[in-house]
C-alpha cells in the first residue's frame, strides 16, 4: 500500500466509519491504477514512435535519486515484463561526492528492487566548485563532466542505449530557453547520437507530464535525494521558464499540449532559415500547388476545447 493510500485510510478511519475508509481507499487505488496505466502507455508510445529500444538492447538507465529517474526506471521495469522483445536494464548512478550526499540510499533501494546496478564514484563536485565562481550557474560544467563519465561507463558496461529521465515539460522548457536566450529554434530530442558518435541516448518519458511524475513519486514513495550542488540556485533561467509554463498551464488548460504537439509539426517553409528551406531558389511555376501559401488569407487559431466550453475563433 502506498504512503498516500495509507494516509487516506488512516484519516478516514479516524474521522468516519470503516465503510467510508474502504470507499476512500478504493477510490485512491483506482486513481493510482489509472495513473500507472497512463505512464506505461505514454512511455510505451514514445519507445515505439522513435524506435528507442530494440531486441537485445542493454539499456543503461541513469538514476540520479530524483523523482524523474526513479519513475523512468520503475516504468521501464514494468514494460520489460510485458514487452514483445527482450532487452536488459542496468541502473547507473553517478556519485559526485557532494557534501552530505546519502550514498547508502540508492544502493539499498536498487538492491531491494532486484535490478542490476552500478554506482560510479567521481568527485566532480570539487571540480565544479573550484572552477565556477560563487553565485554563478554550475549546471553547464556539471552536466559536461557528468556526460563524459556516463559515456565512459556505458562503454565499459556494454550498454547499447543510455536512457535519461527528461519529460515533456523539460523538453518544452529547453525549446523556450533556446528561443529566449540562444536565438534558435532547438529543443530536446527524444533520441540522438552522442557527440562522440558512439552512443544512442533516449528519453523514454518524452510524452510524460511532470504533474503525473509528481503524483507517481508520491504513490511509490521514492526515496528522493535532493541535488545540493544546484538545488540552491533558484534564479536559473530554466526555473524561470518552468514557472512561466506552469502559469500558462494553470490559466490556459491545453496550451502546453498544443505547444508540445507543435514540436512534431514543423513547417520549415514557413520559418526563415535558409539552411532548412531554399527561399532564394523560390520561383513562380505558373502551376497550381496545393501546398502553396495562401498569403492573403487570415489564419485561424483556436484555443483548445475544454469540457462544456465552445471553441471560439481568435482570428
Amino acid at each position: 500500500m502506498s504512503a498516500v493510500l495509507n494516509d487516506v485510510m488512516n484519516d478516514a478511519t479516524e474521522t468516519g466509519s470503516a465503510a467510508d475508509a474502504k470507499t476512500a481507499g478504493l477510490k485512491i487505488e483506482r486513481e493510482e491504477h489509472k495513473l500507472e496505466k497512463r505512464l506505461c502507455r505514454e512511455v510505451g508510445r514514445a519507445i515505439v514512435d522513435f524506435n528507442m529500444i530494440e531486441e537485445g538492447d542493454k539499456v543503461m538507465v541513469c538514476v540520479s535519486g530524483g523523482k524523474d529517474s526513479y519513475a523512468m526506471l520503475d516504468i521501464l521495469l514494468k514494460l520489460q515484463k510485458r514487452a514483445p522483445i527482450n532487452f536488459e536494464l542496468i541502473a547507473v548512478n553517478l556519485d559526485q561526492k557532494q557534501p552530505g550526499f546519502p550514498d547508502h540510499i540508492l544502493p539499498q533501494y536498487l538492491e531491494k528492487l532486484g535490478v542490476p546496478f552500478h554506482i560510479e564514484t567521481q568527485d566532480t563536485y570539487s571540480i565544479v566548485k573550484r572552477v565556477i565562481p560563487e553565485g554563478k550557474t554550475m549546471c553547464s560544467l556539471c552536466s559536461r563532466l557528468r556526460r563524459g563519465i556516463l559515456y565512459r561507463v556505458a562503454e565499459e558496461l556494454g550498454a547499447t542505449k543510455i536512457a535519461l529521465g527528461h519529460h515533456r515539460d523539460d523538453m518544452l522548457q529547453t525549446f523556450f530557453l533556446n528561443m529566449f536566450f540562444a536565438s534558435r529554434l532547438k529543443g530536446m530530442p527524444p533520441k540522438l547520437v552522442s557527440d562522440t558518435g558512439k552512443h544512442v541516448v533516449i528519453r523514454p518519458m518524452a510524452y510524460v507530464t511532470e504533474k503525473d511524475l509528481i503524483k507517481w513519486a508520491q504513490v511509490r514513495d521514492f526515496p528522493i535525494i535532493p541535488c545540493t550542488l544546484c538545488g540552491s540556485q533558484q534564479n536559473l533561467q530554466r526555473v524561470q521558464v518552468g514557472n512561466m509554463l506552469r502559469e500558462w498551464d494553470k490559466k490556459f488548460p491545453g496550451r502546453l499540449e498544443n505547444m508540445f504537439t507543435s514540436l512534431q509539426n514543423v513547417v520549415p517553409s514557413h520559418l526563415m532559415d535558409n539552411n532548412q528551406h531554399d527561399f532564394k531558389g523560390i520561383r513562380s511555376t505558373g502551376m497550381p500547388d496545393p501546398d502553396g501559401d495562401k498569403a492573403f488569407d487570415a489564419e485561424e487559431f483556436f484555443e483548445p476545447a475544454r469540457p462544456g466550453v465552445s471553441v471560439v475563433s481568435l482570428s
